[in-house]
């Protein structure tokens, strides 16, 4: 009973006001009575059972103690839910962790270190409160022990074999996590703080509290490199999330980390915005797919018991504001913030449990917020009684310092010598930022690709230009004929006439839409680039246009890939069906492109409008995130569009909404100007292709220009199987390119007007006015 339900009256809520799960009442399986014992039956003695540890040694022990050890494992400052999870074997890991007399305990050594970073977590806030106390930063005041909480993290998984720590996270307590985690240079954070401070390179910039980073660094405890990075996010909570997952997918990718044993995502979430946000759920539904599982995530809730100015109670149905992760049989650990040795020992179990299992893991920071929801908001106008009580509550530095002081593991010297050192840091540090002149944006990168740029002496990126994208010829006929080869299983009677026809194009050097792209992946592959297509149906195609992946008709779950058997030296290519995502799906495509640009990362819409369902990630990092963050990437995006059937919204994949946010200057005339500077000045690029030759082309220059920038393809539909929609071999040979103006073939010399279209608008305009004898007055 008290491992199914004692976190319900666990002693989680620092202030003492009300309950985690909203709810005050005593389950009835945890009184005496629904058992019918007595006062009398206490000191009874009695045999414990197999599935518990908590006697140790001891077989068996009085009612009374056998309550009052239940009481403080399941019932004290931490709350454990884990009786939900489906696995025995995973359950009896979790009792062995939280019941076995003394696994907690913390040796006085361990405790000094906790004081430490308390320190600096505390004292970090304090200083820019005295420093700059107008200034918006979303502190951590409230729940100080997220340093120490990831800081302990990060050493248990260190010392387990993990050497990259990827990080997302919201705003609130995102210095201290720079500065104190990640060990941020303090002088270049500070200057953050300098409004006349304007960015050294191009770009608008961003506030502090959505920055980025990456630094490598020696972890003092196991003596071992790590990594860590911080990556850049909006406003918009909990979008951070699927981008962390793919980068960090990516990174075992490329690292050949295939279960995830070196590299981990860190998220860190609000109590408000981890029950409320949808893509938290389409995030962690990914988490145990065979393409997008990373291996675990550790996730941290830091619940401020307090959405801005939303109650709890108003602002989520479930009791636990964590409650989503059991979808995926997430043990869950809520936690007392102010209990800060109980907060340590829920980070141990968490890490080895990520690394024993590879699964997601979910520790609530059950916790207050001392100010606003920013440091000029008054909180006080909405929730009177809260902030009455944060008033008269000491914070955890000041609480823990006085429990060691009574154990003696401390005395006030050790405390003020930790006071005086960690000021002077920081004191040195704000005199160096007043020095600098200048700020590089390239300081706040989460993945820098310095091995990828081409630099002049300021470490500023040269434009280099691209050569022609083209394949020699030979490579071209070896993959059409490997793709459209009888495959080694027992496939559809449909698929081999679709092979035929494959065969018949190849024969004739030409391609239509499925070959051109499969030419343009093969050549990439060949050439040593990945390449990973995602989303939903993307194995076959929304329109059975490019069977990837075939299936054998007997064997269930038997297929075969053509691509990923063109030779023994390619690199691998990736194609998955994706869950019914958008949101989560785009945000994990995202994150993979930004770690390694040595990738065609691309992600299809089912139908070009579904999009919209991921639009933060569209408008927030895609469309922006190099202005902003200086942060590239080469991500595709595949959107079927136009207007043959489907109804009104399966139509229009709202071309005019990317075009909108062009950053196109419309007083600039590119007059003998390079395309490749054109591509350079722009954010994104919008394409309406025409041919399967320039479909080729544009997917191919995604990995051969020097730079990296988001492609936006409106791919078509009826023009897939278009008899004229065709390309001969000869226009994706060696030493073609892309074209952005195909014009007209014919004698054009006696045209009246010139008119300018793309896609399928060509085909049904000259197929029109050449009915009706246009042709000669028109190019």
């Amino acid at each position: 009973s008290y491992q199914s339900s004692g976190h319900h009256i666990a002693k989680l809520d620092p202030l003492g006001i009300g309950a985690a799960d909203l709810d005050d009442t005593v389950p009835d399986i945890l009184t005496l009575e629904h058992y019918n014992f007595t006062k009398q039956d206490m000191d009874q003695y009695f045999q414990l059972p197999k599935y518990t540890y908590l006697g140790g040694d001891e077989k068996e022990l009085t009612l009374r103690e056998t309550v009052n050890r239940l009481e403080r494992i399941y019932c004290g400052s931490i709350g454990t839910e884990f009786m939900h999870m489906h696995d025995p074997a995973a359950r009896e890991y979790i009792r062995k962790w939280i019941e076995k007399p003394g696994i907690s305990s913390m040796t006085s050594e361990e405790k000094r270190i906790l004081l430490a970073r308390l320190v600096r977590s505390t004292r970090f806030e304090e200083y820019l409160a005295k420093k700059w106390p107008s200034e918006k930063r979303f502190g951590l005041e409230g729940c100080e022990v997220l340093i120490p909480a990831m800081k302990q993290i990060i050493d248990i998984a260190s010392a387990r074999g993990v050497e990259n720590f990827v990080i997302g996270m919201p705003h609130r307590g995102r210095l201290n996590v720079l500065a104190n985690v990640c060990r941020k240079e303090l002088y270049k954070l500070f200057n953050q703080f300098n409004p006349d401070m304007a960015p050294e390179d191009e770009g608008s910039g961003d506030v502090k509290y959505h920055l980025g980073m990456y630094h490598r660094r020696i972890n003092h405890l196991t003596n071992k490199e790590v990594e860590l990075s911080v990556v850049a996010n909006p406003s918009h909570l909990e979008a951070v999330n699927p981008v962390v997952c793919g980068k960090v997918r990516a990174t075992q990718f490329f690292d050949g980390d295939e279960h995830g044993q070196r590299t981990m995502a860190i998220l860190l979430h609000g109590d408000a915005a981890y029950s409320g946000q949808g893509v938290v759920y389409e995030t962690m539904h990914l988490s145990d797919l065979p393409n997008y599982t990373t291996g675990g995530t550790i996730h941290i809730v830091v619940n401020n018991q307090v959405g801005f100015t939303t109650d709890p109670r108003f602002s989520r149905s479930s009791p636990y504001c964590t409650d989503v992760a059991k979808v995926v049989n997430a043990p869950i650990f809520h936690v007392n913030a102010d209990d800060p040795e109980a907060v340590m020992h829920v980070c141990n179990v968490a890490a080895n449990w990520r690394t024993d299992w590879g699964k997601d893991v979910v520790i609530d920071l059950v916790c207050y917020r001392r100010n606003g929801h920013n440091e000029a908001d008054e909180p006080s106008f909405t929730q009177p009684l809260m902030y009455k009580r944060i008033r008269e509550t000491p914070n955890v530095l000041k609480i823990y310092s006085n429990q060691l002081l009574e154990e003696g593991t401390v005395n006030q010297s050790d405390i003020d010598s930790e006071l005086v050192q960690f000021d002077s840091i920081l004191n040195d540090a704000y005199k160096q930022s007043l020095t600098m002149t200048k700020m590089k944006l390239t300081d706040w990168l989460d993945s820098p690709w310095d091995f990828f740029f081409e630099c002049d002496e300021n470490k500023v990126p040269l434009l280099k230009p691209t050569p022609p994208t083209g394949a020699p010829e030979s490579v071209l006929k070896m993959i059409a004929e490997k793709f459209s080869a009888d495959p080694p299983i027992k496939v559809h009677p449909g698929i081999n006439r679709i092979l035929k026809g494959r065969k018949k194009m190849n024969e004739a050097r030409m391609a239509d839409w499925a070959l051109g792209e499969a030419l343009a992946f093969g050549s990439l592959l060949m050439e040593g680039y990945h390449v990973r297509l995602s989303g939903q149906d993307v194995e076959r195609g929304t329109f059975s246009h490019r069977h990837h992946v075939l299936h054998d008709q007997d064997v269930d779950g038997k297929t075969y890939n053509a691509l990923q058997n063109l030779s023994s030296s390619q690199q691998k290519y990736s194609v998955s069906n994706s869950s019914l995502s958008e949101f989560g799906v785009l945000g994990f495509e995202l994150g993979f492109s930004q770690h390694n640009p040595n990738a065609l990362v691309i992600w299809e819409a089912q139908f070009g409008d579904f999009f919209n369902t991921a639009q933060p990630i569209v408008d927030q990092f895609i469309s922006s995130g190099q202005d902003k963050w200086y942060r590239q990437s080469g991500l595709v995006m595949l959107l079927p569009h136009g207007m043959e059937g489907m109804g009104p919204e399966h139509s229009s994949a709202r071309l005019e909404r990317f075009l909108q946010m062009c950053n196109d200057n419309e007083d600039c005339i590119y007059e003998g100007v390079s395309s490749d500077q054109q591509l350079w000045d722009c954010n994104w690029q919008i394409l309406n292709v025409t041919t399967p030759a320039n479909m080729f082309h544009c997917l191919r220059r995604q990995m051969h220009t020097k730079f990296r920038k988001p492609l936006v393809v409106f791919t078509p539909k009826s023009l897939l199987r278009h008899p004229l929609a065709r390309s001969p071999f000869d226009e994706m040979s060696t030493g073609t390119i892309f074209k952005a103006i195909i014009p007209e073939s014919g004698d054009v010399t006696k045209a009246k007007k010139v008119l300018f279209c793309s896609g399928r608008v060509y085909y049904d305009f000259s197929r029109s006015v050449k009915r009706q004898g246009w042709w000669t007055r028109l190019l």
